[in-house]
């Protein structure tokens, strides 16, 4: 990627210590995206599942009456 007295980008130099900053900053940011996916993915499976409940309960009581 970069050298180790700095980075190059978008043609600017970047002193290593901002450049180690920076890419902390990134990945801080990318776990949090991960944690709020994570979050999401479990939310749409829970009511997934809800829906595939009631569709379930619905089948059985035509089935029933």
């Amino acid at each position: 990627m970069g050298s180790a007295a700095g980075e190059e980008i978008n043609g600017k130099s970047r002193p290593a210590g901002e450049a180690a900053a920076f890419r902390a900053r990134v990945e801080e940011r990318l776990r949090s995206l991960e944690r709020e996916l994570g979050e999401l993915k479990s939310r749409i499976n829970g009511l997934l599942f809800f829906i595939a409940g009631t569709v379930l309960a619905q089948v059985v009581l035509r089935l029933l009456s």
